[in-house]
């Protein structure tokens, strides 16, 4: 057997047009593009040895080219709203040239996919045990059809209700992935065929995407399913943040005079002096016009812009200037007015005590408020990874310096 036919890929069909919820899959959740997160997950997989993304959509093309996949781009016949996930795996397959032994259609759609589930699919069918395997959960409940104008039992005898323990469980399709012998498929031009089995997988990572309120579900669950992340080092070359309610604790003291006065944490100024030591550029990015910003910004050694209504703009403006990649900058933030830019950035984040929107926007809650170590606790983060790899080239990292005054 060559080395491609031993090969396994994963297809991810990804199509531009979703009426249910408008741009789908580049929809957001804990932060990160519905896409990305299919892309990322793929590529943890031990596995799985490439990730193809079939998408007709240019932006969703850039985003999963910057997770990492291999994009192949779907003609319009098999991107309308009657074109199988089948039709795009097989374009895929075509593209491709020499077929993989085992290929996986993954869908964007479902948002918690645990690359250890799929690895068990593709070793069930590598291992020829199965032809087909797909992602399932395990239910227990009692399914009923209406029938006319009445209900019959699908899954139970309704005369007879046996307790959970005494039940064999059903299982639900998620959608999440199927992993597939690719002649099968090639045969069947279906996802379903031959020997087919079921890979179980977690309840809290079953839900699947179509609507509006399940993705508002997805982003209140993900900081649970999430969980590991909120351990993991934050990987970026510079760091954004607002002001009020991030180095301070979105509190101020007026004197008699109308003078403002804040607080702010000595040792959110130690994090910052190592991460400008490292060489990464930092920015504070601020609604407000305020002496008080300055003079911190000043203290600290960073840039700042204050004044500023259209703070997007801003960012794009500030990373074109240093030459930096918005997939790969921190945003942290606290309020409504930091959902923006943290749209701009690959790594929008959240002090602990931010707004609950804000906190669903975020691809990490950080465990400190603000005005209260957040800004440090972001800081080491970054030098989790900087500490363990070479030191940032200072010519590709400029200094910061203040560029804004009040």
């Amino acid at each position: 057997m060559t080395s491609a036919e031993r090969r396994v890929v994963a297809v991810i069909p990804a199509r531009g047009g979703s009426k249910g919820v408008p741009g789908k899959n580049l929809r957001t959740v804990g932060g990160v593009p519905l896409v990305v997160r299919a892309v990322r997950s793929c590529r943890a997989a031990l596995r799985i040895d490439e990730v193809v993304v079939s998408t007709d959509d240019d932006a969703i093309a850039a985003a999963a080219a910057g997770a990492g996949a291999r994009v192949v781009q779907r003609p319009d016949a098999l991107a309308g709203d009657t074109a199988s996930s089948e039709s795009a795996l097989l374009h895929a397959l075509d593209s491709l040239g020499a077929d993989p032994a085992v290929v996986l259609l993954v869908q964007c759609t479902s948002p918690f996919l645990d690359p250890a589930d799929l690895d068990t699919a593709v070793d069930l069918v590598a291992g020829g045990r199965a032809d087909c395997a797909f992602a399932a959960v395990a239910t227990y409940e009692f399914l009923w059809r209406r029938v006319g104008a009445q209900a019959a039992g699908v899954n139970h005898d309704a005369a007879y209700r046996p307790r959970r323990q005494d039940r064999d469980p059903d299982h639900r399709e998620t959608g999440a992935f199927y992993a597939m012998d690719t002649d099968g498929f090639r045969r069947a031009r279906h996802r379903f065929f031959g020997r087919t089995t079921v890979v179980e997988v977690a309840e809290q990572t079953a839900l699947e995407i179509d609507t509006l309120l399940e993705l508002a579900m997805a982003n209140a669950l993900a900081p649970l399913v999430d969980h590991g992340a909120q351990d993991s080092a934050i990987d970026v070359d510079a760091v954004v943040t607002d002001f009020d309610g991030v180095h301070t604790d979105d509190a101020a003291y007026l004197d008699a005079a109308g003078a403002e006065l804040v607080r702010v944490s000595r040792a959110d100024g130690l994090g910052v002096a190592a991460l400008r030591e490292a060489g990464y550029p930092l920015l504070i990015l601020s609604r407000e016009r305020n002496p008080v910003v300055s003079a911190r910004a000043a203290k600290l050694g960073v840039d700042v812009l204050q004044g500023v209504d259209d703070k997007a703009t801003a960012l794009t403006s500030w990373l074109a200037a240093h030459g930096l990649d918005a997939a790969r900058v921190a945003y942290l933030g606290n309020d409504v007015n930091d959902l923006a830019p943290m749209a701009v950035v690959g790594w929008p984040l959240a002090v602990a005590d931010a707004r609950p929107e804000v906190r669903a926007a975020a691809r990490l809650v950080l465990q400190r408020r603000g005005g209260d170590g957040a800004v440090r606790e972001l800081c080491d983060r970054v030098l989790e990874l900087g500490r363990s790899r070479p030191a940032p080239d200072a010519a590709a990292r400029p200094r910061a310096t203040v560029s804004g005054t009040a």
